[in-house]
């Protein structure tokens, strides 16, 4: 499952890139769906990688529940940050 959480982490950040270069370019702020849409990749991506790496033994199914549960929070924040940003 490490292989499936640093592809994911690979794509998020290369896509956060390509966000960071558009909007810096462009003056356009991502839509919020796809702003969701990048934290759910990138917090799944490091939940996943966080579990993994682990010093405890966890189980591939409980690092899958931890990465979904990252990815849950970071759809959460970015929702809570998106409101707060106007």
């Amino acid at each position: 499952m490490i292989k499936v959480y640093a592809v994911a982490l690979v794509l998020g950040v290369v896509a956060l890139v390509g966000v960071v270069i558009r909007t810096t370019l462009t003056d356009k702020a991502l839509d919020e769906r796809w702003r969701l849409v990048l934290g759910a990749v990138l917090g799944f991506a490091m939940g996943g990688m966080a579990a993994e790496y682990s010093p405890l033994d966890i189980s591939w199914p409980v690092a899958l529940a931890i990465a979904a549960v990252a990815a849950a929070g970071a759809v959460v924040w970015v929702r809570y940050a998106t409101r707060r940003e106007g």
